[in-house]
């Protein structure tokens, strides 16, 4: 596992481009499929990119704003004394990653937005107070963003009344899908792979440390040019945050009490800003944090509409049809589950948009499914977890924790490459037992 682990690593390091560079090269590839394949004219691909080009603009704000309040909050003094708590009795390597990968997991199982942030701050601070190879403890963070939890949308949207495809396949309850019990040990399995996997990585001899700079640090520090002036003055007075961050959260109260707790992430920014505003000293201070953040989103703010270009491409052209098409032509009532996994991540890798996906691909299957006889809760967990397991080799969705780790996506990869083989393994096996089974 060592020696098949270093050889991807090293082959990582070497070949894979930045994830921009990989983004235009995806771009390129599909652009070249949907004439080739498709039938389709240059003029005409180059005309659903541009139509997809602005179809993930909310989207990837929303992601920049995870992103950012995320941070900023991480950045206040009372996360950071929590982190210092969490972590001042981790000592070695080994203790470093079993606690980043356990939390991360359990962060990602509730929701990925707040996994995402939480892994990658935790993962920092990890990587600051013990001698751990940096990469390797920022990959095992990322490792549980496969995980399908309440979160997952799919399996929610088909357990909700007057879903879209309610007349084809009806509703399917939560505890036939994320709730099953197959399900449920599907994902401690998963997360004792994980953990396994990680801990007989071995330390390389020269380990890449934290760049740290310090400059993460809250500022504590009263400013030295406070109170010389009334508008310095109310810059540096704790009541403008402290009253946004208390309007914020009355509105969060409110929605609980009027409509009960359910988290999406318009929930998580404002959950984010809230405690953000309330727990940094003033405005001067918060608006230093976010400068701070801005930086780690830029790679979100480049890269996110180039895919939903590629995902406009695949869709408007046919390609996803065909593909889907050419899937259900081989499949049989016990297949169909593992061929829809096996389908499911490999458009992912093109349209990393679950929601786009499965409005894309996701009625297509179902009617097959359903044409099969196959098993619809198998089906469109199966669907599921296809559309999380290739994110791992997907630099889309580790673009905010690299950007709050510092790293590109060639540190990370070479690990998660392993890690993606021994997780769809693991999961494509399930499906086969199921079929065997029952």
């Amino acid at each position: 596992m060592e020696a098949i682990t270093n050889l991807s690593v090293r082959m990582v390091q070497r070949y894979l481009p930045s994830a921009f560079v990989l983004a235009v090269i995806l771009t390129a590839i599909v652009f070249v499929l949907g004439m080739t394949v498709s039938g389709q004219s240059p003029v005409a691909m180059a005309g659903y990119w541009g139509d997809g080009f602005s179809k993930l603009f909310k989207f990837g704000m929303q992601m920049v704003l995870v992103l950012l309040t995320g941070y900023v909050l991480a950045l206040t003094p009372a996360v950071q004394s929590m982190l210092t708590g969490l972590t001042r009795h981790t000592s070695t390597p080994r203790q470093a990653l079993v606690l980043t990968i356990v939390v991360s997991f359990v962060c990602y199982y509730l929701n990925w937005g707040f996994g995402m942030v939480a892994g990658a701050i935790l993962a920092r601070e990890m990587g600051r107070r013990v001698a751990v190879h940096f990469p390797l403890i920022v990959a095992a963070a990322y490792g549980g963003e496969l995980v399908r939890g309440p979160s997952s949308s799919i399996p929610l949207v088909i357990a909700t009344p007057d879903h879209f495809m309610e007349d084809a396949i009806g509703i399917v309850p939560v505890s036939e899908t994320l709730y099953s019990g197959w399900n449920i040990a599907l994902t401690i399995t998963l997360l004792v792979l994980l953990v396994i996997f990680f801990l007989l990585q071995k330390q390389p001899e020269r380990i890449v440390r934290l760049d740290d700079s310090g400059d993460d640090r809250p500022d504590t520090q009263a400013d030295a040019t406070a109170g010389h002036s009334p508008a310095e003055r109310i810059e540096n007075s704790r009541w403008p945050t402290l009253f946004l961050g208390l309007l914020a959260a009355a509105y969060l109260i409110a929605q609980v009490v009027n409509q009960g707790f359910s988290i999406n992430l318009n929930t998580i920014i404002l959950i984010f800003l809230a405690l953000g505003l309330i727990l940094h000293r003033n405005s001067v201070a918060y608006l230093k944090a976010t400068e701070k953040a801005v930086t780690a989103a830029r790679g979100i703010i480049v890269q996110f509409p180039l895919y939903a270009g590629i995902a406009g491409m695949m869709t408007n052209s046919g390609l996803v049809t065909q593909f889907s098409e050419a899937i259900i032509a081989i499949a049989t009532p016990g297949s169909f589950p593992l061929l829809t996994f096996l389908s499911a991540g490999l458009v992912n890798f093109f349209i990393p948009s679950g929601g786009g996906q499965w409005a894309i691909q996701g009625p297509i299957m179902m009617e097959a499914a359903a044409a099969l006889g196959a098993d619809p809760a198998q089906t469109i967990m199966a669907f599921t977890w296809g559309d999380g397991w290739t994110n791992q080799i997907q630099p889309f969705w580790a673009l905010p924790l690299l950007g709050v780790a510092g790293l590109s996506a060639r540190d990370i990869m070479g690990y998660l490459l392993v890690w993606l083989l021994i997780s769809g393994a693991a999961i494509a096996g399930t499906f086969m037992l199921l079929a065997a089974f029952g």
